[in-house]
């Protein structure tokens, strides 16, 4: 045997390897860059390329708290008005992913994204939070997305773009 041919079986052999322990895993490579193409949009304000990622079929997005951004939504139509509501009532808000893990394969993956959202707030006062979203996707669509983050500081952090004349800061739930 050559020593080419013994370098190609060791190669193929490692590369098989990482494939099959998810160190390596292509699939789960596209999702990653789609999750971090999507948090760039709503970064962006680009809400319209964060939808053609939703499922039209079946969706359900929850935002933990007691606020103008807490509570269900179930169609793409209420997403959008959510995702609106986010840029208005805190327009520099940018989210930085940290991490994305994903388990599962193309008809049912779950993937969490933990990251660290950021801006100024009216007042001056900088705005920090941290949290992650939980997002299900199945054959390259999203069907649900649960937030968890600290709800008092985004509580805390509405109240301070209301008194600074975000009126949409204390509006009623967006609920579908």
């Amino acid at each position: 045997m050559e020593i080419t041919s013994l370098v190609s079986i060791i190669v193929l052999s490692v590369v098989s390897t990482l494939v099959v322990s998810r160190v390596f895993n292509p699939y789960h490579s596209v999702v990653k860059k789609l999750i971090k193409d999507s948090f760039k949009s709503v970064n962006e304000h680009q809400y319209d390329e964060v939808l053609k990622g939703i499922s039209d079929k079946e969706f359900e997005h929850v935002f933990a708290g007691d606020n103008s951004l807490g509570g269900a939504r179930h169609d793409k139509e209420s997403f959008k008005r959510w995702l609106k509501r986010v840029g208005t009532v805190l327009p520099e808000l940018n989210i930085d992913i940290q991490d994305i893990e994903i388990i599962g394969m193309p008809n049912n993956a779950l993937v969490i994204a933990r990251w660290v959202a950021t801006c100024n707030l009216l007042n001056g006062d900088p705005y920090v939070n941290k949290g992650a979203h939980f997002i299900t996707l199945r054959w390259g669509k999203v069907v649900k997305i649960n937030v968890y983050e600290d709800t008092q500081t985004v509580t805390h952090g509405l109240g301070v773009q209301f008194e600074a004349g975000i009126k949409e800061a204390k509006a009623p739930k967006i609920e579908s």
